[in-house]
């Protein structure tokens, strides 16, 4: 503990006889990190979350999303995908932002909260930022539209189908009861194993409407929003006001530790050539 209390006396005195060569690179370093401040190019992070799209009519045990999260995620991250968003917003593949993009572009799975993606993006201003969040998720939806389609074509004729079906058997039904009707009031003969029949006959009818319906009325409810939609944003795109790149604090700081680091190194190497002289 004396060695350090001696160490740290002669350091100080070191620093004090060479006080000039100790403030220089202060000066110098600080100034540097002031410099960069100014001209960095300052840089704002966009943050949108992705609902993948589903069509839940897929068979029993089948994933209904339209494409599984991990399929998604590695198609975003591919470069003809990325060039495709750049160039929906006026950007050239080449250009720095489209390249600070690719660089930034950063792909979250949220398994058990949706499932959702979480992307985020730098850009150099916030409306760069957003455009290209919301533009990704835009060429997302334009891939999986074509996707969607076959699967919502499929539900769309089964449902006819169903409605075919079900119109064919509703009509074979009143048939069967206007026969009944007509043999209880006299306009045919009675037979009572007949009417048996007649009675065995709309009971079937009766329960095929019934399993029509209910198919009917499943598809129906698969259909609707609340199990079929698109791929889309859960929320806006967010941008927070302050820049994300650089940070003022942590730079300014490491600069101050560098300059007080530095400075320490020059005025201990000029006071061992002092000595030497």
């Amino acid at each position: 503990m004396e060695q350090d209390d001696v160490y740290l006396i002669d350091l100080w005195r070191v620093l004090e006889r060479e006080w000039k060569w100790f403030v220089v690179p202060l000066i110098l370093i600080v100034a540097l990190t002031f410099t960069y401040l100014q001209g960095v190019k300052r840089q704002w992070e966009a943050t949108a979350w992705i609902q993948i799209g589903q069509v839940d009519t897929a068979p029993m045990g089948q994933d209904p999303k339209v494409e599984p999260m991990m399929r998604v995620i590695d198609r975003i991250q591919m470069i003809p995908f990325q060039n495709e968003v750049v160039r929906s917003i006026g950007l050239s593949p080449d250009s720095p932002e489209a390249q600070l993009y690719r660089k930034s572009l950063k792909l979250e799975p949220l398994t058990y909260e949706g499932p959702l993606v979480k992307l985020r993006v730098l850009a150099t201003s916030p409306e760069l930022a957003r455009q290209l969040a919301s533009a990704t998720v835009t060429q997302l939806q334009t891939v999986h539209q074509k996707l969607e389609s076959v699967s919502l074509t499929l539900a769309q004729e089964r449902l006819q189908e169903v409605d075919a079906e079900l119109q064919s058997a509703t009509a074979a039904r009143d048939a069967v009861q206007a026969t009944i009707l007509r043999s209880g009031s006299g306009v045919v003969d009675k037979d009572t194993q007949a009417s048996a029949l007649a009675g065995v006959l709309l009971a079937t009818r009766n329960q095929e409407i019934h399993d029509l319906q209910m198919a009917r009325g499943e598809l129906v409810n698969r259909l609707s929003p609340a199990y079929t939609y698109e791929t889309a944003l859960m929320w806006p795109v967010y941008v927070p006001r302050s820049p994300v790149f650089p940070n003022p604090v942590m730079i300014l700081g490491g600069g101050i530790l560098a300059a007080l680091f530095l400075g320490t190194l020059v005025a201990i190497g000029r006071n061992a050539l002092r000595r030497k002289n």
